[in-house]
Formats: structure tokens, sequence, C-alpha cells
């Protein structure tokens, strides 16, 4: 089979899905379960690898385009376009994962490191629409990288939907003083778009 007649076949099969063909959803789910695996073994933060197995993750996205496409929320002009929306399920689900696993950390007397940020707050910008690529990721891992141990903590609690005063709470900090340095910390990172998602 050519690349086009493997195109049209896909492109087929979505059509027919999106019109709530269930053989074709179950099809789809099928056929592209190596490449949903690969890209969930990608995805999965280290620190999260030795507690979650990328097949749960696998499952989970399954779950959300079986649902996507029964519903018909989402529409795809070709396999691409899957494969990108496969990526941020699996994005924002690893990044769940990864708040669940911190506020575990936290409630059993542990101060967890503030590991996988990166893939976090990619996840938070992710789109749709908008997909980053490697060099995003490795670029907010260079920033973060500056920053100082307390200051990757500032952010990580943000993101895990701590308020500014349970984050001063969680690090011994007085209020006022924890509101200051985030504000000090987003205008350092005003010229990143993702500096907004503290």
């Amino acid at each position: 089979m050519t690349d086009l007649e493997f195109d049209a076949e896909i492109n087929e099969l979505l059509g027919r899905a999106s019109a709530g063909d269930e053989s074709a959803i179950a099809e789809i789910i099928q056929r592209f379960e190596p490449e949903i695996r690969l890209i969930a073994r990608r995805q999965l933060s280290a620190p999260l690898r030795p507690y979650v197995d990328s097949m749960d993750l696998v499952q989970a996205v399954h779950e959300d385009l079986l649902v996507g496409l029964r519903e018909g929320k989402f529409e795809f002009a070709s396999k691409g376009h899957l494969f990108a929306l496969a990526t941020l399920l699996v994005r924002r689900k690893s990044a769940r994962l990864w708040r669940k696993h911190r506020r575990q950390q936290r409630q059993s007397g542990m101060r967890p490191a503030p590991d996988g940020l990166a893939d976090v707050i990619l996840s938070q910008q992710a789109s749709e629409d908008h997909e980053f690529d490697v060099s995003t990721r490795d670029e907010i891992q260079h920033v973060l990288d500056q920053l100082e141990p307390d200051e990757r903590e500032l952010i990580a609690l943000r993101l895990e939907g701590y308020s500014t005063a349970d984050v001063a709470r969680q690090l011994g900090w007085n209020p006022d003083v924890t509101r200051v340095r985030l504000s000090r910390l987003r205008q350092r990172l005003k010229n990143s778009t993702w500096g907004k998602s503290f």
C-alpha cells in the first residue's frame, strides 16, 4: 500500500468515525495504538515513570478519543491531526498525574523536588490548534535551570493549583514576601508566553 493509499484509507476511517461509525472508531484506536503508546512513553516525565505505566496513559487517551469521536467533539483533517490530539491528551493527563503524585508526596510528609515542570508548563500552553515541538520544551527547561530551587518550587506549587497564601504556608514564607517574589519572578519571565501560566 502506498502512502497516498494509506492516507486515503485513514481519512475515510476518520470521516466515518466523525459520523459516529463505531466500527471505524474501533479500527482507528486499534490501528494507532502503537503510535499512541510511543507518544505516551516519550511524554511521560522521568519522576512519574516509576509510578505510572505508559499503558495507563494509552488507555486513558483511548477513552477520551472514543468519547470524543462518538460525541462528535473531534474533527480530523488528517492522521497528523489525530497524532497531535493524542499528544495533547497524553501531556494533559501526565501533568495531572504529576500533580497528583506531588500532592501524595506532600501528604506523606515529603517535600517533592519540582522535576517534570517543563512538561507540565508545556501541557498548560498546548492546545489542539497549537502544538509545541521538542525545542520549545528544551527552551522552557533551559529557563527553569537558571532559577533558584525555591523559585522552581514556587512555580510548581502554583501549577498544582495552590493560591499565593497556600504557597506561603507550604514553603514557610511570609505571605507578603511570597507575593513580592512571585511578582518578581513573573517580571523576569514576562517575555516567555508560559510565564503567565502561574
